[in-house]
This record gives C-alpha cells, sequence and structure tokens, in this order.
C-alpha cells in the first residue's frame, strides 16, 4: 500500500518566531550579506545615541572616567535662545542652503534630461565623466584651486578683464560675496553627482511612450515636459525631501577650507561654531544640545515636506 505524501505546512501558520526562522533559513544568503550593514549601524548609530545624555548634563572630559555627573536639564538649550553667535552661524546656514537649493536642484535636473537627450555615445560619456569629476576631489585640493582662481591676479578677475571689467579684487575677502561663493563652488562640485539618480530613474520609462509621441507629432521639448519629466517626479520629490531635511546643516570641510578672519561673518556656519564650541573650547554638552535640536528641526522638515508632497501629489506617497 503507497504512502500519502507528507504535506507541507504553510510558514503562515507557524508561529511569528518560527516563520522568522523560517524565511532566515530559507533567505540565508541574503540575511549573511545584510546583518553586517545592520550589525555595523547598531555599533556606531544607535549605541552612540546614549551620548544624547550629555546634552542634559554639565559634561567634563573627567565624567567620562568616573567623574561626578551633573545634570542641568534644559540649561544648555535655554542658553542657545541668547547666543547671538550661534543664530549668526544659523542665518548663514540658512542662506547657503537656500542658494545651494536653488541653483543646484534645479540644475541637476536640467543637467540630466540634457545627458539623457544624447543617449549612449562617446560624446555622452565624455559629458557625463567631465560632470562627474569634481565630485572625486577632496575639498582640500578643491579649496587651493578656489583660492587661486579668486585671488588678485587669479582666473575669475582674468575673465572679468575681457568683458571690460577690470578689478584686482580677492573675492574671498569679500565677505559679501561668501555666501554665493559657497552655493557655486558646492555645485560646480556636487552637480553632475547628482544627475546619477535622475538618470537612473529615466532609464526605466518605456521608451514606446516616446515612439508613440513622435507618431503624434511631438517635439522634443513636449516629449521632455509630457514624458520624462513626470516619469521622474517620484525622485524629483525623494530629492527635495532630503534637500529640505538637511536644510540645517552645512558643508564643515568646505567651510574649513575657504573661512579666513575676513569672511568669518558671513562664512562660519552651524558645524564649524559646533566644531569650535565642541572640539577647540571643550564645551561638549553646549555642542551636543545644539546638535540635538538641529536633528530634531531637520526631523520636522523632512516629515513636513514629505506630507506636503504627499498631499499635493494626491495622496500617494513617494517612499
Amino acid at each position: 500500500m503507497q504512502r500519502p505524501l507528507k504535506q507541507r505546512k504553510d510558514p503562515r501558520e507557524f508561529g511569528k518566531v518560527r516563520h522568522w526562522l523560517y524565511d532566515f533559513r530559507r533567505q540565508w544568503q541574503l540575511q549573511v550579506m545584510v546583518w553586517p550593514g545592520i550589525i555595523f549601524l547598531i555599533i556606531f548609530a544607535y549605541i552612540p545615541m546614549y551620548g544624547i545624555s550629555i546634552a542634559f548634563q554639565n559634561y567634563s572630559v573627567t565624567s567620562a572616567f568616573g567623574g561626578q555627573t551633573l545634570w542641568v536639564g534644559l540649561d544648555n538649550f535655554t542658553y542657545i535662545i541668547s547666543d547671538i553667535n550661534f543664530w549668526q552661524s544659523m542665518v548663514n546656514t540658512l542662506a547657503i542652503s537656500l542658494l545651494k537649493l536653488a541653483i543646484e536642484f534645479p540644475l541637476a535636473i536640467i543637467l540630466a534630461l540634457m545627458v539623457y537627450q544624447l543617449k549612449e555615445g562617446k560624446f555622452a560619456n565624455i559629458i557625463k565623466n567631465i560632470s562627474y569629476l569634481p565630485h572625486f576631489i577632496s575639498w582640500i585640493v578643491l579649496g587651493g584651486m578656489i583660492t587661486a582662481w579668486l585671488g588678485s591676479g587669479g582666473l575669475f578677475n582674468q575673465l572679468l578683464g575681457l568683458i571690460a571689467i577690470h578689478t584686482n579684487a580677492n573675492w574671498l575677502l569679500n565677505p559679501n560675496a561668501y555666501w554665493m561663493i559657497a552655493a557655486l563652488s558646492d555645485t560646480w562640485k556636487e552637480v553632475g553627482w547628482g544627475t546619477i539618480l535622475y538618470l537612473a530613474a529615466m532609464s526605466s520609462i518605456d521608451p514606446t511612450l516616446y515612439e508613440a509621441a513622435t507618431i503624434d507629432g511631438a517635439n522634443r521639448f513636449r516629449k521632455i515636459w509630457s514624458i520624462t519629466i513626470p516619469g521622474i517626479r517620484y525622485m524629483i520629490v525623494l530629492q527635495l525631501i532630503l534637500w529640505v531635511s538637511g536644510i540645517v546643516g552645512s558643508n564643515l570641510d568646505q567651510t574649513m577650507i575657504l573661512l579666513n578672519p575676513t569672511n568669518r561673518p558671513t562664512a562660519n556656519v552651524v558645524n564649524y561654531y559646533l566644531f569650535q564650541v565642541g572640539i577647540q573650547n571643550g564645551n561638549f554638552s553646549y555642542a551636543t544640545a545644539v546638535g540635538l535640536g538641529l536633528s530634531i528641526v531637520s526631523v520636522i522638515l523632512m516629515l513636513g515636506t514629505y506630507f506636503a508632497t504627499k498631499k499635493l501629489n494626491d495622496g500617494v506617497s513617494v517612499l
């Protein structure tokens, strides 16, 4: 008599733990690849979050070696309100970040559209490599280049001389020009790298849509407006959310290279101010309080932008 085949149980009939173990064993190759990254985040991102408690203490280096910890509550946060230097650095940070958002964000989309129109070929690859290259240049090297170009006898003044504007100004010594210098130099460095995600999103657009538009008599600009931009709108919104969430942050490397005693009033951004207060002056508690406050503001901006874009997109999430 033939024995009946043993039916395999549906994993959904297991308990949660057994179900998880079943999936883990079935996907152990993928789990082996993922878990090192998770362990890295736990060690270097989540465990250090205990240091947030420093913001509510009068912390000193001796406290880390068994010294007495003095809890001060919200005193560090109340001091932020009356700190003129902090608010000046915040004004500089917001001004530079908004300029970057206004220039670099749309320019990355425009550059991606232009490169995409070239399709694949030697010329397209040359344009990609030229636009990507500055991203891999260190700010130490790039800062030396910018300092030379904007000096009294630098390339920028020579170009102005070609259009009958003769000047020997050292532009990095002009506080009124620093915000634009910081925004444009960062745009030149990162705009090419920012096009990668847009180009990846464009590659997923169905080419038959362009063929149908060609048959209907649509020109190139009509295709871009009606097919390409709607096809990458989710990526545009996602990038916008990330940009807005980082608007209270700043590029510390760029500031440390381009800052000098003359342009300090407009070049001293929040991250550099925290570096001065926390590392140079040893006021770890106050620097942690400021950093925690900025992190909370960043989360609020990110969530606000997310829900605003979701509402504008008829309730459809981009994430």
